[in-house]
């Protein structure tokens, strides 16, 4: 994908910077005006998105039909936990296991988001005037791409390490000020503000949550099987 892939539609792009003014400023006399996100909403027929993550879907089954997978898999580490528990049931052991699967989760995802970002100074591809998104055979083969080829390391690993499939997803975000698109990995840990793992450093470093990246907005959340449009709940926050 780079740092900016095929858009949609000036008219869809026109919507969205509409969405961004009134999520920056609110409305008239109602106080300040939040945003959140429902992050995995039916797609609406006719999506300027989906004929192309359609096609990645269909690419990237056909290779693992095919005999290709992921190096790592196999690397099985705890999967998730509940949050630990606070109080005298802090103490049972099975809180502290469960606070010691969510830390070496964490850990893991923070580890990874700092070791993608190296290899994408080595290893970072553009593309050439096509935005043709990479399958992982063809990432490790062609060694590197651009964003949407070294993401693929990223969700893959996680889901080879444990992750459930329904924490983690491919993401593509876009950036308001300059209508830039980017692909990046979210890890639902907390269902309604995930983990935001950027493959090249682009959008953010390390692992921050949507939430502090106000700037950027999902559009598509999906993977080799599902795609989910992000839709903006606004909510009306409370004068002190």
């Amino acid at each position: 994908m780079g740092k900016a892939t095929h858009t949609p539609s000036s008219a869809t792009l026109g919507a969205l910077a509409v969405l961004g003014m009134v999520i920056g400023w609110g409305c008239t006399g109602t106080g300040p005006v939040l945003s959140r996100y429902d992050f995995f909403a039916t797609p609406d027929r006719g999506d300027p998105w989906s004929e192309k993550i359609g096609y990645w879907q269909a690419r990237e089954r056909a290779d693992r039909r095919s005999g290709v997978s992921n190096p790592t898999a196999g690397a099985a580490v705890a999967g998730a936990g509940p949050n630990a528990e606070t109080g005298a049931a802090a103490e049972s052991l099975e809180s502290k296991y469960a606070a010691f699967r969510r830390d070496s989760k964490r850990a893991l995802a923070r580890e990874l988001a700092d070791w993608i970002q190296e290899q994408a100074r080595q290893h970072y591809i553009p593309d050439d005037v096509v935005d043709d998104w990479a399958t992982l055979d063809s990432t490790l083969r062609n060694n590197g791409d651009d964003c949407d080829g070294l993401e693929l390391l990223v969700f893959n690993f996680l889901r080879d390490s444990g992750f459930d499939d329904t924490e983690v997803y491919r993401a593509i975000v876009y950036r308001r000020s300059d209508g830039q698109h980017h692909m990046v990995t979210l890890w639902f840990e907390d269902p309604q503000d995930p983990w935001v793992i950027d493959p090249t450093g682009a959008m953010t470093e390390g692992m921050p949550r949507m939430s502090e990246l106000p700037d950027w907005r999902p559009l598509k959340v999906f993977s080799e099987d599902e795609e989910f449009t992000v839709r903006t709940e606004f909510v009306a926050a409370a004068h002190p």
